[in-house]
């Protein structure tokens, strides 16, 4: 108890932190002293490790907004957890981008420019299959816009195996019917035929809709028509591939991307920008130059527009080949088996049981499903799942038998360090409980 205390910093050292002292003109010096104070008190209890005292006094004095969480359920794109994490090209985009920047100023002729074209340039690089790209606030949004744009007072064609609830409540159809469309579903629920789209075809459909299932999976007696088989029944096709690959990934060869989509004919393609892709959270729209028009330009589209900083994150994601929920889906097991017993070496010289154990991951988000990604997870005990919880940084496992597992595949290399720490403080915790 002598030596942990020994370790607790000095205030007036805890106050000199670069962070906290720029926060003392704004706050007052005495909220300041009484956030370190309270830190430290923290620290004195076992709550947080002693080198974590200004890290917890700043994360008081800023609270109130989200907290910083390490994903270790083994989910790469947990929803709950805010989906994919910005890679650092993209943070320091929107740092800049937090400032004045030229989102819609052509800086080289003095006018009005586009707004986020260099997003929208970076975008349709992506996808040279689209003729046309636009950027709205979410998927969701993207099919709000082309239900109005295209169907509004009409019909759109649907499989009824294809009629969703895409989370928290929100299903499909209400959702396409919220705009003014009328859906008209087709086939059954296991299976569908190009017959079936053929013969609800006629003057009224606006377009027909092909959405992938991507949180879900129907086995045995199914079958649906792909894209290929659906082009050319003289309607605009809109495709939803839903989890956001925009090319081919060879570690899920079955998740539609939105190239092959538009090769194969589909006339437009929405998808996510903060799943698969690894941006910020947005809605992609992808293919016939005059349809991408007509949304682009639509009275809706204003209300559905995206901010400087998501444009800014967007742009820097697809410019730079890495982010961490790539390098995530590309995790090998013998990597993540190293980094487990590292961290599983560390842990028990500080006293703390805990294992290595084999694991299956997740791609999580609408993405993959019933797609097992061979990972690799340190296994403690379940009593620490709260302590985690609560502490600085937050740590979210996932709850087996009566172990609570670290699963490493979502966890950032440079994450381990603050896993340790996370641990070992959560152990103090529970053994003080």
């Amino acid at each position: 108890m002598t030596d942990h205390r020994r370790r607790i910093p000095r205030t007036d050292a805890v106050l000199a932190d670069p962070r906290l002292a720029e926060l003392v003109p704004v706050l007052g010096r005495s909220r300041v002293k009484a956030a370190v104070t309270a830190a430290q008190d923290r620290a004195r209890a076992g709550d947080i490790e002693p080198e974590r005292v200004a890290d917890a006094a700043l994360a008081a004095l800023t609270g109130g907004g989200p907290r910083r969480v390490i994903n270790a359920t083994g989910v790469l794109l947990h929803t709950n957890l805010g989906r994919a994490p910005l890679s650092r090209p993209a943070l320091e985009a929107v740092r800049v981008a937090a400032g004045t920047t030229d989102v819609e100023l052509d800086l080289a002729t003095g006018r009005r420019g586009r707004r986020g074209r260099a997003a929208l340039a970076a975008l349709a690089e992506a996808v040279p299959a689209a003729e046309a790209v636009h950027v709205v606030n979410n998927n969701a949004a993207a099919l709000v816009l082309v239900a109005t744009a295209l169907a509004y007072g009409k019909e759109i064609v649907i499989s009824r195996g294809e009629l969703i609830e895409i989370g928290a409540g929100f299903r499909l159809p209400e959702l396409l019917e919220s705009t003014g469309a009328r859906l008209r579903e087709v086939g059954t629920t296991n299976r569908t035929t190009v017959a079936d789209y053929r013969k609800a075809i006629g003057p009224d459909t606006g377009f027909v809709l092909k959405i992938h299932p991507s949180n879900y999976w129907i086995e045995g007696f199914t079958g649906t028509p792909g894209v290929a088989d659906l082009a050319g029944l003289g309607v605009p096709l809109v495709g939803d591939i839903g989890s956001g690959l925009l090319r081919p990934e060879p570690v899920l060869p079955d998740e539609p991307d939105a190239a092959t989509w538009l090769r194969q004919g589909a006339d437009l393609v929405t998808a996510s920008g903060d799943k698969l892709l690894g941006g910020p959270q947005c809605g992609l729209l992808l293919g016939r130059a005059d349809l991408v028009e007509r949304l682009r330009t639509h009275p809706l589209a204003r209300a559905l527009r995206v901010d400087k900083l998501t444009l800014a994150a967007l742009e820097a994601t697809l410019t730079h080949a890495a982010n961490p929920t790539r390098e995530a889906l590309h995790a090998d097991r013998a990597t993540l088996r190293r980094r487990a017993d590292e961290l599983v070496s560390a842990l028990r010289a500080g006293g703390v049981k805990a294992d290595v154990l084999d694991t299956a991951a997740a791609v999580g988000g609408g993405g993959a499903p019933g797609v097992e990604l061979p990972s690799v997870a340190v296994a403690v005990p379940i009593g620490l799942a709260g302590p985690l919880r609560t502490g600085e940084p937050a740590v979210v496992g996932r709850a087996e038998d009566d172990r609570y597992l670290l699963d490493l595949r979502a966890v950032a290399p440079e994450d381990d360090r603050d896993l340790a720490s996370a641990v070992s403080t959560a152990w103090a915790v529970a053994a003080c409980g």
